[in-house]
């Protein structure tokens, strides 16, 4: 009873409105296009301006189906809302109006969206009068596909095939709306050639609407297919753009007969010497590389494609080849190189490795070492380079020249390439005395002094030692081919001592002179200098003579000068003192008179001053007197 009486009062109003004239103006607007992602809610906006409130307004929702015919899916009036139960949307759609004055907002919210729902959606907004006014939207939904994957053919391809071969397929799954599938080789797309490329899509929808895609592509391959690389990619819309998504990567086998081999030297990359690991590769222009045979000097070895040798030498120098068969014609197809291995004889010297020669003698010996390459040669000796060149000229050739010497012969061109010699030279002559830094010497008398005698020779000389014409035992011992003597003599006068170095080839000899001296303040019976000869004597005293002696007296004679100096000071002051003391008993200055009688009872005052040297020990005992008694001298 009251929904009649409301429909009344509305039908009244609107013929009321209609009699009177009036006309609301109403004015709609929408956008083109809302997107959204399947399985989520979508909104619909639509918004109005009119002259009359929200209770004046009657909105309609439709949909077009794809043949153009329209589907009421909502209807409000200022008395009732009713969501049409007989179409797709039923129970997924929402309305809501915000109403304000002049104008309003009315929005269409589709839940769960799915394929079907892209369709074109009208808003339409009437007055109870004659006006009105509608909008339409169109829905799209998408869905990302999923990644796709490739499979490529699992067999050999012949590039000599006159049509295109299958490569592979492509398939991406459940997408909306349908995605697309570009093949790739190489980075480059491919499309559909007649006799060259073919792409074959196909497109399956599921009872949810969405597309998985599969494509095939065959081509007419070449040999450089072998290396070439093929994807496909996916190209798909989402909201507000579109995607891509990329394959892995393949590869296919393509085979082609082998008509060509090249043959070369893998290893080392340098020229190669003896000793080295040398490697062959050999490799044919065909896919697959089929297996290979070596050849050398009527030698097969069948390997794959690599050939080792090991420790080479000069005799695996020449012509290496490989070959196979080919597989249409049976004919066998070569590939070959030229191996050089080079060399370095062991180094020789000549004329001889012991060398004997005599002093003054002149020396050329030579070293040579065949090589296939250029050499360079250095003589060493006592690790010190001595020449340069592969002949060594010694002249006039001395003690110091003997020794071993080596020659050392390198490539400069090939690291590690060398080799080397060695030869002694000995040398013979007469002896040789190392000159003492002084044969004059001065010691002190009954003093002993050491005497050294250094010389050398080939044969090893012997040294004996004279004074006065005897023979004098000495002491002696070789060291790096020189021979060291040494005699301890007794200095009783100034003598002549002499040392002698002889062998088969000759002598000589050295004369030390010596003068004995006594020091100022030595007594008869002090040795001022000694040395006692040691069993070995130290390194300093070779090739010089022992001054021990001679050292001693010198500091000798300054200890006597200073003990002079002092022994003068202190009888200054001893003097100093008998005047002081004169004078007090009156002896001097007009006091003798005044001297105390009672002291002529002491016989005399005596002063005693004894003074000693620390150098010479020698006690000085001074006295000064007074009066002298009667009697005494």
């Amino acid at each position: 009873m009251a929904l009649r009486t409301k429909t009344a009062l509305l039908v009244g109003l609107f013929f009321l409105l209609h009699t009177w004239g009036v006309k609301a103006q109403v004015k709609v607007h929408m956008e083109d296009r809302v997107e959204g992602t399947l399985g989520t809610a979508v909104e619909i906006p639509c918004l109005y301006t009119t002259d009359v409130g929200i209770g004046g307004l009657i909105i309609e929702w439709f949909y077009l189906d794809p043949a153009g015919k329209r589907h009421r899916i909502y209807v409000q009036d200022p008395t009732m809302r009713i969501e049409e139960t007989n179409s797709q949307f039923t129970g997924r759609i929402k309305v809501d109006v915000t109403p304000s004055q002049g104008s309003g907002q009315v929005f269409l919210r589709v839940m769960e969206t799915r394929p079907g729902d892209e369709v074109d959606f009208i808003c339409l907004v009437k007055s109870l009068t004659d006006g009105n006014d509608e909008g339409k939207t169109q829905l799209r939904v998408f869905e990302k596909p999923a990644q796709p994957t490739i499979e490529g053919v699992d067999k050999e391809i012949w590039f000599v095939n006159m049509e295109p071969v299958k490569i592979g397929s492509c398939e991406t799954r459940n997408g909306y709306p349908r995605p697309n599938i570009t093949w790739y080789k190489d980075n480059t797309p491919l499309f559909n050639v007649p006799n060259e490329v073919s792409v074959v899509p196909q497109v399956l929808m599921d009872s949810s609407g969405l597309f998985s895609v599969r494509s095939e592509l065959s081509l007419k391959v070449v040999k450089e297919d072998k290396d070439s690389e093929f994807y496909c990619e996916v190209n798909y819309r989402i909201v507000g753009g579109s995607g891509m998504l990329e394959s892995n990567r393949i590869k296919i086998l393509v085979s082609y007969p082998t008509d060509e081999v090249n043959l070369w030297v893998k290893s080392p990359k340098r020229d190669i010497k003896e000793g080295d690991t040398v490697e062959l590769e050999c490799l044919g222009n065909g896919n697959p590389q089929p297996p290979f045979t070596f050849r050398f000097r009527e030698e097969f070895i069948t390997i794959n494609n690599v050939l080792e040798l090991r420790n080479v030498s000069r005799l695996d120098s020449g012509l290496y080849e490989c070959f196979t068969t080919h597989i249409e014609t049976f004919n066998e197809v070569v590939g070959n190189t030229t191996l050089f291995v080079n060399y370095l004889e062991p180094a020789v010297v000549f004329p001889e490795e012991t060398l004997t020669l005599s002093q003054g003698a002149d020396l050329n010996q030579s070293c040579n070492a065949l090589s296939s390459l250029k050499t360079h040669t250095v003589w060493m000796k006592n690790g010190v380079k001595v020449a340069t060149g592969n002949i060594l000229s010694l002249r006039d050739v001395v003690y110091d020249m003997a020794g071993t010497y080596e020659c050392m012969v390198t490539v400069p061109q090939l690291v590690g390439m060398e080799t080397s010699a060695a030869f002694q030279l000995i040398v013979e002559g007469s002896p040789e005395i190392s000159e003492p830094q002084s044969t004059s010497l001065e010691q002190a008398l009954e003093s002993t002094v050491v005497l050294t005698c250094r010389a050398r020779g080939n044969p090893t000389p012997t040294i004996t030692w004279r004074s006065a014409g005897s023979l004098v035992d000495s002491h002696s011992n070789v060291t790096e081919g020189w021979v060291l003597s040494w005699v301890n003599v007794k200095v009783s006068s100034d003598m002549n001592v002499s040392c002698h170095a002889s062998n088969a080839n000759g002598n000589v000899g050295t004369l030390y002179s010596i003068k004995a001296i006594i020091p100022p303040t030595a007594s008869p019976t002090t040795t001022l200098a000694t040395v006692i000869p040691p069993t070995d004597p130290p390194a300093s005293t070779l090739a010089t003579v022992q001054t021990d002696s001679a050292e001693k007296i010198t500091s000798g004679t300054s200890g006597v000068i200073i003990a002079v100096l002092i022994l003068c000071l202190l009888l200054l002051a001893v003097l100093g003192s008998v005047l002081y003391f004169l004078y007090k008993k009156g002896k001097i200055c007009g006091r003798s008179g005044k001297q105390d009688l009672t002291k002529e009872k002491t016989s005399r005052d005596n002063i005693v001053v004894e003074m000693k040297s620390d150098n010479t020990e020698e006690a000085v005992l001074l006295a000064v007197n007074g009066d002298k008694k009667p009697g005494e001298q």
